[in-house]
């Protein structure tokens, strides 16, 4: 495998590995809900700020000790497939039907699955890789590229927007003292940040990714912290987040 050595990094690079050690924290803490309350939505909630951990992991082993074709593939795929779809099936499974969450899993895991495959089968372009951060053009079957958007739309639909849905739910019902309406809209903020980086990242600045993820993860966990604390008596929908 062959490595390039990053050199003259600013320290925006070296976000990633806060990210990592941040999101290694939450998932500990989702798995040890799910170990007290059950829910399905628990463990993909988990499994989703794993993934989320596994793509910024990725970017602090390029960053530390340099990049390759193997990094930037399994990079592309933790963060660019699998990134937000574990964390919005979570939301799937928990404000859904368990029958239609099946469906919605059974029609999208598959997909997931066939575009990480082709990702580690497409050729690479070496010429296009940079020696301290990961990027997409590496890829010879820029076609693939074309399906991330709807991976991404499914997640902002099913993860920004539920957690929107929620937030203006609890702030109207109980004139915005909810701690699950601010919850809530942490969540979603969150959510949305390493979107927008993402995006800035397509663009050439994968650095502005890198600092998406970061204040991402943490409004997120600070969000997921305000939903779970003691509801309200007469809260009877919002029983349910704290499952």
């Amino acid at each position: 495998m062959q490595i390039f050595i990053p050199q003259n990094l600013a320290l925006v690079h070296y976000f990633p590995v806060l990210t990592t050690i941040i999101s290694i924290l939450f998932c500990l803490i989702l798995l040890r809900r799910h170990q007290k309350r059950g829910g399905t939505h628990h463990l993909w909630w988990a499994l989703g700020v794993f993934t989320y951990g596994s793509g910024t992991a990725l970017e602090s082993c390029i960053t530390l000790l340099g990049n390759s074709v193997f990094f930037t593939k399994s990079w592309y795929v933790a963060g660019a497939l699998w990134g937000g779809y574990p964390l919005a099936q979570g939301s799937v499974y928990f404000h859904l039907k368990r029958r239609m969450a099946h469906f919605l899993t059974l029609t999208s895991l598959p997909v997931l699955i066939v575009l990480s495959i082709l990702v580690f089968a497409s050729p690479a372009q070496i010429h296009l890789m940079e020696t301290f951060r990961p990027s997409g053009d590496i890829l010879e079957w820029q076609w693939i590229r074309i399906f991330t958007p709807f991976v991404n739309g499914y997640a902002v639909i099913f993860l920004i927007g539920t957690a929107v849905w929620s937030a203006w739910h609890f702030a109207r019902r109980l004139g915005g003292n909810s701690n699950r309406a601010i919850g809530n809209s942490l969540i979603a903020f969150g959510a949305l940040l390493p979107s927008i980086g993402g995006g800035m990242a397509k663009a050439g600045s994968v650095e502005s990714l890198y600092v998406g993820e970061l204040f991402g993860i943490i409004c997120i966990w600070i969000g997921y912290s305000f939903c779970v604390r003691p509801k309200f008596k007469d809260d009877t929908l919002g029983a349910r987040i704290s499952r």
